[in-house]
């Protein structure tokens, strides 16, 4: 089981030297968490790697193409590429995003945003159920960044969630990050979306940074993952902690990945929040 504490996205500059620690070697952290699409393959030395890790640290497998609101339903190859990787790995938590992202068999390489109505709802319940059964395992669903809003959308993103959370039985990731993006592009506030959120459902937090990108005149907040968490960021994880206590918290750094000191560093702040936490609670 993965515990409720701070760990890191394991991507490829950083795989090399956790794959080759000596067995019986302090951990570096206290689990990983790789996107399960890196690592779809028969063989060779990235999945050596990733079966020397696993044999070490508990591990989280990150989806990025399974298309939950693909309306066709799920790719059977792809649900079969996965389970395989999951059987072999054996993750303690596997998790996907909230959007579409394939279309006849083609992969658009973006997570494209889903509108919020009932058809949404069975379509992604469907699949969400699919996944489901075909591994297994609860997974749990990530709450997206959004750019956009669709006057088509006949309920909220938490009310979907919470809506999809019943239909199915998964849990949800809580991306603060995507939360605060999501707020100051489309003009919301993000302490009400989060004090909505269904805590009792989460059984997973990244947070990450983003960029702030020009556009007609203002800014666009961009999720890259590709620097620190940001202070607003960092603020409204303490208040998410504060109302549902300690839960397994990943720092995701995807772009320009700096030393794993300086992800470790990260972690250590968000373990430093929940330790603070924990401490107001037995005091």
């Amino acid at each position: 089981m993965i515990p409720a504490v701070a760990a890191i996205g394991l991507r490829h500059p950083h795989l090399p030297g956790l794959a080759a620690e000596p067995a019986g070697a302090p951990l570096c952290a206290p689990w990983v968490e790789v996107h399960s699409e890196n690592f779809l393959c028969a063989g060779g030395p990235r999945l050596a790697m990733l079966d020397a890790v696993a044999a070490r640290y508990p591990l989280s497998c990150h989806g990025v193409g399974l298309s939950l609101g693909s309306a066709e339903g799920l790719s059977r190859e792809h649900l079969a590429r996965l389970k395989t990787l999951f059987s072999r790995v054996k993750p303690a938590l596997i998790s996907e995003h909230l959007s579409w992202s394939v279309t006849g068999g083609i992969y658009l390489n973006d997570l494209l945003p889903l509108p919020y109505t009932e058809e949404t709802l069975g379509v992604v319940s469907r699949n969400v159920d699919a996944a489901q059964q075909a591994f297994g395992a609860r997974i749990l669903v990530e709450n997206p960044s959004a750019y956009l809003n669709f006057p088509a959308s006949t309920m909220s993103e938490v009310a979907f969630l919470r809506r999809l959370v019943k239909n199915t039985g998964c849990g949800l990731l809580l991306d603060v990050n995507n939360v605060y993006v999501s707020a100051t592009n489309n003009a919301f506030a993000a302490r009400a979306y989060l004090e909505d959120f269904p805590g009792e459902a989460v059984g997973e937090i990244h947070l990450a940074g983003h960029s702030v990108v020009p556009e007609d005149g203002g800014t666009v907040l961009v999720d890259t993952h590709s620097t620190h968490v940001c202070g607003e960021v960092w603020a409204h994880y303490e208040s998410v902690i504060a109302r549902v206590g300690p839960r397994p918290t990943l720092i995701e750094w995807d772009l320009e990945i700096p030393a794993l000191e300086v992800l470790l560093a990260e972690a250590a702040r968000a373990q430093a929040v929940m330790d603070a936490r924990a401490a107001i609670r037995v005091a």
